[in-house]
Order: structure tokens, then sequence, then C-alpha cells
């Protein structure tokens, strides 16, 4: 699917913007591909470019982020923290794509026809409509997209990278190069390299590795275990409500979500970025009340879910010219998170982050 750039693809939004993709295991011995030569200025036009063709695969999704699950992040809260995930996704070449998601309790599944899209969740029984697709809601499956993925990467740090292809690979039985992009010098990132498996025939990304200094092993992956490339059924880009499903109309605008929820988000500043590349921090902002401490519902009852709660267990506390909060760090990224609400992180170590903070 085309998507909206993703604000927060280096950064602890981070865990959105460096997902990377695992391929089947090769068989022992198995030899890689002997393909013509490709230069990384035609593999970085193909990944920015190519749109995939007619075709029907499994995505998965191996996490190592160790991020714990915020609360006011939603589904991609739930997404980022998760060990392994796994998506079915198909295309019909043209404009037409669909993804659907296995939960716990059922399956989400986003059809976009070309020029609406659909969103369907089967536990809760409800459908969102987005009737341009221009301004849709990005969703979890999106996340995990492995063309939309390798392009927000690619057209964010190519500028601040060494850009090499490194030999040839398989991935779900596909010959591909492995395209890769290093940090120039002076970035300052906890990322080592992002490495792309590009499709030889068709030239769209087939897996996206995420590595990190100081580890052999990608703290994150997704990517194509099954791909099979061809026509789909017309049937599978064809959307209509079940009978029992509750369905509206999102709007761009927000109107559409409940009052409350459209009120907190119209009260909440536009991410916003400093420094360029690898070593990209965003600043945000969430409420105070929701790190001043914890809340009680209507039957005086302590709400385990308030973010001040999560940050004591997985924080450390910090504190500086600038106030005093937390710090979260993890193999791939860093954030902040004050007492009054004000939110940095990025694929940074924390020093970079207190640079930012004293501006915020």
């Amino acid at each position: 699917m085309r998507r909206k750039s993703i604000a927060l693809t280096a950064s602890a939004g981070m865990a959105a913007g460096a997902l990377g993709l695992t391929s089947l295991a090769l068989p022992a011995g198995a030899q890689d591909p002997n393909l013509p030569r490709a230069t990384a200025e035609g593999l970085v036009s193909s990944v920015l470019e190519t749109d995939a063709p007619a075709m029907a695969g499994t995505v998965t999704v191996d996490n190592n982020l160790g991020l714990p699950a915020l609360p006011g992040m939603g589904d991609s809260g739930e997404f980022l923290s998760a060990g392994k995930q796994s998506l079915r996704v198909w295309s019909d070449g043209q404009r037409a794509h669909r993804m659907s998601v296995q939960q716990d309790n059922g399956e989400i599944t986003v059809v976009d026809d070309g020029s609406t899209l659909w969103k369907w969740d089967s536990s809760e029984r409800t459908v969102v409509k987005h009737p341009d697709v221009r301004q849709r809601a990005e969703s979890e499956a999106d996340e995990a997209d492995p063309s939309e993925l390798a392009r927000s990467i690619v057209g964010k740090l190519r500028d601040s990278s060494s850009v090499t292809v490194d030999g040839t690979t398989s991935v779900a039985g596909q010959d591909a190069y492995e395209l890769v992009l290093t940090p120039n010098p002076g970035e300052r990132t906890k990322l080592s390299e992002v490495r792309i498996a590009v499709d030889a025939e068709h030239r769209i990304p087939l897996r996206v590795e995420i590595g990190t200094n100081g580890s052999a092993d990608p703290a994150l992956r997704a990517g194509f275990s099954r791909i099979d490339f061809g026509s789909q059924d017309p049937e599978l880009f064809r959307f209509t409500p079940p009978d029992d499903a509750r369905v509206r109309t999102a709007d761009p605008h927000g109107e559409a979500k409940q009052h409350g929820q459209a009120q907190r988000e119209a009260e909440r500043p536009e991410p916003r970025t400093t420094g360029e590349g690898w070593d990209t921090v965003v600043t945000t902002r969430v409420p105070a009340e929701a790190v001043r401490g914890a809340q009680q519902d209507s039957g005086g009852q302590e709400n385990g879910g308030n973010l001040r709660g999560v940050l004591e267990r997985v924080g450390e506390p910090v504190n500086g010219s600038w106030g005093h909060g937390w710090a979260v760090d993890t193999s791939v990224g860093s954030a902040v998170i004050t007492s009054d609400g004000r939110v940095v992180a990025g694929a940074v170590p924390r020093p970079v982050l207190i640079e930012a903070l004293k501006e915020a």
C-alpha cells in the first residue's frame, strides 16, 4: 500500500520505522544465487519507485525490541511490543490491496479497493470506512508492509548513509540482491545497518533487517515467509460489511472519533523532528495527567494502565536542567518522558535526546 510518510520512522516510533524481515530458512549447503550485477543506485530507485505486482504472500514479523506496550498507543503499542506476528497480504498489481492480521479473539482485515479503504475488526464486529484513501488512518498491518517500510527507510536514510550491494540471497524461494545502508561517520545512532533484500525479477523489497551496534542478530525482522506472484481473485479486493457489523465513516478531521478521543488528539501537538537521517529525534507531548500518578476508576480502584505506572516499572529516573522524568533504553534506541508530558525519542544514545529535550 502507498502510505503517507512515517514521521517516527527513525525514532522510537523507531519501532514502527525499524521493522525488518525474516526469510525462510535455507537448506543446509544452499548457495547464494548467481545474478547479473546490480548497482546500489539502481536498487535504491527500485525500492523507491516500484509498486508491488499482482501477488499473495505471508509476512512474518520477528520483533526483538523489548518495548513495553504503553497506554494510549492503541494497536501500534501492541504491535510494537509483540514478539512474533504474521499477516497475509494480497495485491492486484494496480491499486487494490488487502491485508489480514490474526489476533487472539479474531482477525483484523484491511481492504483497499483503490478508492475506499475498509478496516474490519471481527472481534469487535466493527467496520471503519475511509472514503478517501489519501486521508486513511494507518493500521498495524501497514507497518509490516515490506515495500512501504523499505521505501520509508531508504527515503529517509540514503543521504546520510553509505549504500552498497552486498551480494545476493534467497528469500521465500525468490532470488534477491542485498542492499545495505550503513551510517556515515559522525551519525549518532544505535543502529549499525539496514539490510534490504530486493527481488531480482520484480525489484520489490522482500526482506528488511535492522542491525544494532554490539549484536550480530537483527533487532527487528519482518518479511515474506511465502510469496506467490500472479493474478488474484478480484473478490479479495471487494468488501461488504457483515449485516451485524457496526459501521462508521471516518473523516480526515477526526469527527468520526469518539468525542473524548477527538478532543484529546486535538489538544496534542503534532510531533516535530530535530536532526536528520540516522540521528533524527522526534519530539512530542502526552497529557501531563498521564504521568502524574495512578488514576482511579469510578469504583475507586487504581487504574494500572496509566503511563506513569509503566514508566516506573521499565524506565530509569533521570533529571537535569530540563526537569525530571524517566528514560527507556533499548538496543535500537532511547526515549525520555518528562513528568510534564514532554517526549523525545530516537534511534540514538540518550545524550542525543537530552540535547533535544533542552530545546523542547
